[in-house]
């Protein structure tokens, strides 16, 4: 009991000081912090959409595969709905292979040691800024199979090693889009979820092609965030044989 009254009043006293952090600090202050809050939890989600539609129209027998894959699953005469997701397990791949290709982060969060540690004959000194690449973990040729090529039967395949252990928990040290540890994304629940049923939306209700003669860029912006150089432009077309589904 006297434990449970501890880690109360404990839990009462970071929301009271986040309350006076929050009366005391400046509206410049606040901005930034909610915007930070903001962007990490929506541009992050779009950027991973983009590139996983640049992805699907630069390879049409991979849209074709999920579109299938929907067709099957959800049909053509009804919108798909989040309980429909967890049959998805080809467009599920699609938005793991687009993860490893493009993470949404590149650098991750940086860390700090606490103390010096020596890793693999270097030292790290305390309180240094360590970033861990995982652009170039997840294009390794020593650890993935032509790594360049997106293939998200990578992540399917009975016989491939990457299938069961490439979750978005931070595992397996291969695969890290979220990080991993106590560190470890906070949203990663709600972006398995949103990414999957994004997509699915997308692929499920329209076909897409690219403008007439129009070759997609796939180079990369490095900012916080991996973002295309260039904006992505597509043409829909109606997929679903009730127009009124669109309504």
């Amino acid at each position: 009991m006297d434990e449970l009254y501890v880690e109360a009043t404990f839990l009462v006293s970071i929301l009271l000081m986040s309350i006076f952090w929050y009366i005391k600090s400046s509206l410049a202050s606040r901005e930034r912090r909610f915007r930070d809050i903001l962007a990490g939890g929506t541009d992050t989600t779009s950027t991973t959409i983009e590139w996983a539609m640049a992805e699907l129209m630069n390879n049409p027998d991979v849209m074709m595969k999920a579109q299938k894959e929907l067709s099957d699953v959800v049909g053509l005469n009804t919108m798909i709905e989040e309980s429909h997701t967890p049959k998805l397990k080809y467009v599920e791949a699609v938005v793991k292979e687009t993860l490893r290709l493009h993470p949404a982060v590149p650098l991750l969060v940086p860390r700090s040691p606490a103390q010096s540690s020596t890793v693999g004959g270097y030292t790290i000194p305390e309180n240094s800024k360590i970033f861990i690449n995982v652009w170039s973990i997840q294009r390794d040729p020593s650890i993935w199979d032509n790594p360049l090529e997106f293939r998200p039967e990578r992540f399917l395949d009975d016989d491939d090693e990457n299938n069961e252990r490439c979750d978005f928990k931070g595992n397996y040290f291969h695969y890290l889009p979220f990080g991993s540890g106590r560190r470890v994304c906070a949203g990663v629940p709600l972006a398995e979820r949103m990414l999957t049923y994004l997509l699915a939306s997308l692929l499920h209700s329209f076909d897409w092609k690219l403008p007439l003669g129009e070759k997609i860029d796939m180079s990369e912006t490095f900012v916080i965030a991996l973002r295309r150089t260039k904006p992505l432009f597509g043409i829909p077309s109606p997929r679903l044989v009730n127009s009124n589904l669109y309504m």
